[in-house]
């Protein structure tokens, strides 16, 4: 899809291009409530400060839990966001490689998400 390709989200009325969706800035969706997200029956990380891109909360930095979380060698590149670096999960001996993302550099279109870790591989995101 070129970043001019018209897109409708599931609850809009208007249409607004893929790059105009990509330049909304995470702050305009905040969350109001305490989210989790959990592992192997461990809290990862506890916010109600996370910020909501593409459907993912992401967990501000000082609220993930660096008991469980150790760096992983893996690199992705976003076209908007930039290059993300990820963390493997370890809990109870139990590892979940490279399930938690982060921009530790994002581009200005996310600068939001800086310092902020966002999770995925089975790990549960709930409100409270």
């Amino acid at each position: 899809m070129s970043p001019e390709t018209i897109v409708r989200t599931p609850k809009e009325t208007s249409f607004r291009t893929q790059r105009e969706n990509h330049l909304l800035k995470p702050a305009e969706h905040p969350t109001r409530y305490t989210m989790r997200a959990i592992w192997n029956g461990k809290v990862i990380a506890e916010s109600n400060d996370t910020k909501v891109v593409e459907g993912n909360h992401y967990f501000p930095a000082e609220s993930v839990n660096r008991e469980y979380i150790e760096e992983s060698s893996k690199n992705t590149t976003c076209p908007w966001k930039g290059v993300a670096s990820y963390y493997s999960l370890v809990v109870d001996s139990q590892v979940n490689r490279d399930a938690a993302w982060y921009y530790p550099a994002p581009s200005d279109a996310a600068a939001e998400i800086k310092d902020h870790v966002a999770f995925w591989k089975g790990v549960e995101v709930v409100e409270d």
